[in-house]
């Protein structure tokens, strides 16, 4: 293996059932250590590509190669076994008449001496070695996550696939546990294929996201440039909130309440929706830049009234009726801001960071 060549790499998986298409030409690579997150609403054919590239499912087309070596295609079949890839699913599945130790060493061959070197090794490593004589009753969900965690790395696998493993944990624990399991794989080097319907998952632990839909990759690429350069509106949509402007092209223009935005490449007559995200809809007391969130400011000021205003912790998120046709566009203000119903405030648009797209109307 040279140092180009992904642990995994996934080519042009096709699998349906019903004659609908569940997965759809997905190709996916991921490299030693990487861990890419296959993120996408409930139903677009994440776990289905999981299990297949598991070796739990049969695909109907395409090809997948473990450290450049073929492991299944439509006629060779290596059995999940011998894949040299470890699971972790929602269900965290331990022995409940096993020990935490006997559950790490279930899938371990060898001496036992080795075998119990090992485990020890990544019980502390999770920081559960004190519990190793107890049973997984005994221990909490996130505990019980660790010891899944630790049992899928025990025997050294090139590939960890994970399937929504922390939905089941109580919020004020996911975010630590995540942390936590991310830093030991990273540790073991271990390529990472991680299914998440979650974007702040996503955001928080990939090196790379894959966003699918309708079992596709519609979108590719680091965690920064997925959520700052959406392909569509709906990816933009996808990662938070977003407002939504319709207008027409007219001379690579569109002519807006907040002024014109340039629509390169366009015909004229074509319709485009200019999507932005709250954060980026600033509030302008006075029409010269000086509200509650400054920042430079360019375009033209629109009038609109509050709607309504609720304080969500670390921010405050204010709804607006727009005077010119209506539509509601919401605003967040770090901090405390609640104005009340009826207030008129002028706002403009951060036009650097709107997105233009062909409307979906």
């Amino acid at each position: 293996m040279t140092g180009n060549t992904p642990r995994l790499d996934i080519r042009n998986i096709r699998r349906s059932f019903g004659g609908r298409a569940v997965v759809d030409d997905v190709s996916l690579q991921v490299m030693p250590g990487q861990v890419t997150c296959l993120l996408g609403p409930s139903g677009c054919g994440k776990s289905t590509t999981l299990r297949v590239t598991a070796g739990v499912d049969m695909q109907d087309s395409g090809e997948i190669y473990v450290d450049g070596k073929l492991v299944c295609d439509t006629v060779f079949r290596a059995p999940p076994e011998a894949r040299s890839i470890g699971l972790m699913f929602q269900d965290f599945a331990l022995f409940p008449h096993l020990t935490i130790a006997e559950n790490v060493a279930f899938g371990l061959k060898g001496r036992k001496g080795d075998k119990m070197a090992r485990v020890d090794e990544l019980l502390r490593r999770v920081g559960l070695l004190h519990f190793k004589n107890e049973h997984p009753h005994q221990l909490s969900g996130g505990e019980q996550q660790r010891v899944a965690l630790a049992r899928a790395l025990a025997p050294r696998p090139k590939i960890m696939l994970m399937d929504e493993p922390f939905s089941g944990l109580d919020n004020r624990l996911r975010d630590d546990i995540r942390d936590e399991t991310l830093a030991v794989l990273k540790e073991e080097g271990a390529a990472v294929l991680l299914v998440t319907h979650e974007p702040d998952e996503a955001m928080r632990m990939a090196d790379e996201i894959a966003l699918m839909r309708d079992g596709k990759i519609v979108q590719q690429g680091a965690p920064y440039n997925i959520y700052n350069a959406p392909v569509d509106r709906a990816a933009a949509a996808f990662f938070s909130d977003v407002n939504v402007i319709q207008g027409v092209v007219q001379g690579a223009l569109t002519q807006t309440p907040f002024g014109q935005f340039l629509a390169p490449g366009y015909p004229d007559g074509s319709a485009v929706d200019i999507v932005f995200r709250p954060q980026h809809l600033n509030i302008d007391f006075d029409r010269q830049g000086r509200g509650p969130n400054p920042t430079p400011l360019a375009g033209t000021p629109a009038r609109a009234q509050v709607s309504r205003a609720r304080f969500m912790g670390r921010e405050s998120l204010v709804e607006f009726k727009m005077d010119f046709d209506g539509s509601i566009l919401k605003a967040t203000v770090p901090s405390v801001f609640l104005p009340k119903p009826g207030t008129p405030l002028w706002l403009t648009v951060r036009r650097e960071r709107c997105f233009l797209f062909a409307s979906q109307r």
